[in-house]
């Protein structure tokens, strides 16, 4: 190219082309970025003998021990009542639990509240599978169970073995549980 000559713009129908293409790929790696940042990470190793060893207290004021869930496969939801996709999936689960624990299915619900509006939520709306209070050391354990991003709602499948089968942040639906219920 001689240092004298100008180099001309890009007509219009390629400069937006350009642009486009540009827009696509930057979308492209915001989407891969958000899949890797918010998609679930394993567990962290040895966390069997603490997490057995944990227990809450429910609403009613009984003590759960996890101890008492273990040997069978185990769905541990995380939820609060402040957050509107926790709430919308209960009714689901609520139902998967009905039709499935006659097949050795357990739910837990860990309430990520305080006590007051947990109780209040369960007048309202009573779920047929026990409930307890993990307030802010909910976060944490969902943490160690993968849940990096700390989002709700979060829900891991342990199997009978004690090993974690499936771990999901966000709402669940029919075809999850669907798929989860193969996988115990």
């Amino acid at each position: 190219m001689d240092s004298q000559q100008e180099i001309q713009p890009l007509a219009p129908k390629r400069r937006r082309a350009l642009f486009a293409a540009v827009a696509a790929l930057a979308g492209l790696a915001g989407a891969g970025l958000a899949w890797w940042r918010y998609s679930p990470k394993p567990a962290v190793a040895g966390l069997d003998a603490d997490f057995w060893n944990l227990g809450f207290d429910t609403p009613a004021g009984a003590r759960l021990a996890l101890q008492s869930l273990r040997g069978r496969p185990v769905l541990i939801n995380f939820w609060a009542t402040w957050c509107p996709p926790c709430v919308e999936e209960l009714p689901l689960l609520n139902a998967f639990y009905q039709e499935n624990a006659a097949y050795g299915w357990q739910i837990l619900g860990l309430a990520v509240d305080k006590p007051e509006p947990v109780r209040a939520f369960l007048a309202r709306q009573p779920l047929a599978f026990p409930v307890a209070l993990a307030g802010t050391q909910g976060l944490d354990l969902s943490k160690k169970l993968g849940n990096q991003v700390g989002g709700l709602p979060f829900s891991v499948l342990i199997g009978a073995d004690g090993a974690i089968l499936q771990t999901k942040i966000g709402k669940l639906n029919e075809r999850d549980l669907a798929v989860w219920r193969q996988s115990k």
